[in-house]
């Protein structure tokens, strides 16, 4: 999961401008000796390839991820284009692993998409008067320090000063040889707990999966829920994300979308890599390409949430953070500007609301324009020689540049 970078170049009108046009959107019997035929699964149908004849939008999108594809050396890529709810495009190219190809219906870890889906069920309990964004967390979560000036607002949106523990050398070094092991929140809080704070709570900004772990404990606690309903009651189940799940082993739903890396300084297959590390238990999802751009539209239309909740969304009080000090360097508080900041457990960039998950060789990205009403789902794997970064996200750039080139989709 990819902190954003944070690049200043437009000013507040622009932001002023996306918040009020986004707020206008708003089984047959067999015999005995023949061989039973697998039943489809729930919802399979609805995400497969786009049949032909294609519209000219829909093969400049394809024509578009083929080209990434080669360029970035990739080894599949996933995607879905949809225009105000209806599909433009789904497509799967390359293979899941050899000698299978991938398919649009294959499941992937979706990693911080779920940031998006607790930020969004957070503001939905606030406006069910079940909780109050400033509120301090030391009546759920008395084992946080400072909790008493820590509020559920600073968790969703990075604002508590907690160290992040994904970016700690001394974690990095016990996760990379055991890509299997199986952690327990309190084993990753205890890095973070065992730094002082980089700044006061909602001082500054810095990305922290700390944040989000301890945000879905004190949503259980508060709700007596556990994570993984509450989304499903609050967002993913409304949203009607069927093939969108947590699992509490390193499961994935059939069919899988296989991953490699070179993390470890060999090429290997990561896929059942234990993903435990990278958020609280519950909220450790899996989905497909079709769930993600619904996710993304969903999410990032304010679909579920009401005008003023949506206008916390955008910016929850985080424009303007990010100011390095002598306690935290340029590379962990970083710059949040109106045209590049994180919101409420989502990425705004220029026009787009997004989320980017990278991580053990899975990438992916949802993005939505809500000025076009436009949503991109990606998924993308890797072959040996496939560079650093979020390579969804740069294929999704390239999809974008063809579909709104006035609106880019920054990296």
């Amino acid at each position: 999961m990819t902190p954003p970078t944070t690049p200043r170049r437009r000013g507040r009108a622009r932001a002023a401008a996306l918040g009020a046009a986004l707020l206008a959107l708003v089984l047959p019997s067999t015999a005995v000796s023949a061989p039973v035929p697998t039943p489809p699964r729930p919802g399979s149908e609805a995400c497969a390839r786009t049949p032909g004849p294609l519209s000219g939008d829909a093969r400049r999108v394809l024509e578009v991820a083929r080209k990434a594809r080669k360029d970035l050396a990739l080894n599949a890529v996933l995607l879905r284009v949809t225009v105000d709810g209806r599909e433009l495009v789904t497509g799967a190219l390359g293979e899941s692993m050899t000698g299978v190809p991938a398919e649009p219906d294959m499941h992937f870890r979706a990693g911080s998409v779920a940031f998006a889906h607790i930020g969004t069920a957070l503001l939905r309990l606030a406006e069910q008067r079940r909780l109050r964004l400033d509120d301090t967390v030391e009546r759920w979560l008395p084992e946080v320090p400072r909790a008493g000036e820590i509020t559920l607002r600073m968790l969703a949106n990075n604002t508590s000063g907690l160290h992040d523990y994904v970016t700690d050398p001394a974690f990095g070094a016990e996760l990379s040889p055991h890509p299997f092991r199986a952690w327990t929140p309190d084993e990753l809080l205890a890095f973070p707990f065992s730094h002082d704070f980089w700044y006061d709570p909602g001082t500054n900004w810095s990305y922290s999966h700390a944040n989000y772990l301890l945000l879905s404990r004190a949503l259980e606690r508060i709700t007596g829920t556990r994570i993984d309903h509450l989304v499903r009651e609050l967002v993913t189940g409304p949203l009607g994300l069927r093939e969108t799940r947590n699992s509490f082993t390193p499961e994935i739903p059939s069919p899988v979308l296989h991953a490699f890396t070179s993390d470890r300084g060999l090429y290997e297959e990561s896929t059942f890599w234990n993903p435990s590390w990278t958020t609280g238990p519950g909220a450790v999802i899996t989905s497909t390409v079709c769930d993600m751009a619904r996710s993304a539209e969903g999410i990032g239309s304010g679909e579920l949430i009401g005008p003023r909740s949506y206008r916390i969304l955008l910016d929850p009080g985080t424009v303007g953070l990010g100011t390095p000090t002598a306690t935290c360097p340029a590379s962990i508080c970083l710059e949040q500007t109106e045209e590049r900041h994180f919101g409420l457990g989502v990425i705004v960039s220029g026009g787009w609301l997004l989320q980017n998950p990278s991580f053990s060789g899975y990438a992916a990205l949802q993005a939505y324009l809500p000025s076009k009403r436009l949503s991109i789902a990606v998924s993308a794997t890797k072959t040996a020689a496939t560079g650093d970064g979020n390579m969804a996200q740069a294929v999704a750039g390239r999809i974008a540049a063809a579909l709104a080139p006035e609106d880019p989709l920054v990296p």
